[in-house]
């Protein structure tokens, strides 16, 4: 075990036996299956679900955790959804790394772990439309966002940092603390609630918690493989429509 290790451990143990939990009951409040002993003994890894929780339940500073720095708390912002990890080339500029469905699975439980980050493809795309901001791409799963966005298409979702950056009902990735979902975001007269919106009827909207955020990421244009040139004119209609639906969401993004 390094000592930068062996720091972090000891670091984690101290929350726990600062705040007077059992392994048992520390392990609850961080999702933790049984105990944190084997975080303890050096056997498992601390993932980024349980930073996140650490930073959520008491305001633990991640860089304090792993020894790069020494302010051990900071206060959380409500509505505090900017990137954990910024990605970046070899030559230090950054990329806009690509999510599938797969690795969205465990995007949440990675969402701090820059090494993880590292095994995703990606790019860099030399548009002015982005240019001066953080970009990722995810893919769409599922047809709830049909037929602005069909399965498997992907979508660029430049980084937000704070809710109060985004109108309501503009289309974002959100990444929850279990999940990555793409749907419209509708804000409520209660703050500490948002509604998720599906574009397709049959799906039903619902609301979340602010807390529950951990990520989000407003689209803002999508990478599409399924062009037709032989598409009849009924395919062709529904393009159409389709198209018009995304203009007209893309209208209420500037708005």
């Amino acid at each position: 075990m390094d000592n930068l290790t062996d720091q972090t451990i000891k670091r984690f143990k101290s929350i726990r036996e600062e705040n007077h939990y059992t392994q048992a009951d520390f392990a609850k409040i961080l999702d933790i299956k049984n105990s944190t002993a084997d975080i303890e003994r050096g056997k498992t890894k601390i993932s980024g679900k349980v930073v996140a929780k650490l930073l959520q339940e008491f305001n633990v500073n991640p860089l304090w955790l792993f020894g790069e720095s020494n302010q051990k708390k900071i206060q959380l912002q409500e509505g505090d959804v900017a990137p954990k990890v910024i990605t970046v080339d070899t030559q230090n500029n950054e990329n806009i790394v690509l999510v599938n469905v797969k690795a969205a699975a465990g995007y949440p439980h990675n969402v701090q772990d820059v090494d993880w980050y590292q095994q995703l493809p990606a790019f860099d795309i030399p548009l002015p439309e982005y240019r001066n901001a953080t970009y990722r791409g995810f893919q769409v799963e599922g047809d709830s966002m049909m037929p602005v966005l069909e399965p498997k298409e992907w979508v660029i979702g430049k980084a937000i940092n704070s809710l109060s950056e985004i109108g309501s009902n503009a289309i974002c990735v959100v990444v929850l603390e279990d999940s990555v979902v793409v749907k419209k975001v509708r804000k409520n007269e209660d703050a500490s609630t948002i509604t998720l919106i599906s574009l397709n009827p049959e799906y039903l909207p619902y609301t979340i918690q602010v807390h529950q955020i951990v990520e989000l990421w407003e689209v803002n244009s999508k990478l599409s493989f399924n062009i037709d040139a032989n598409s009849d004119s009924a395919s062709i209609k529904q393009l159409q429509e389709a198209m018009l639906a995304l203009t007209s969401e893309v209208r209420s993004l500037k708005s």
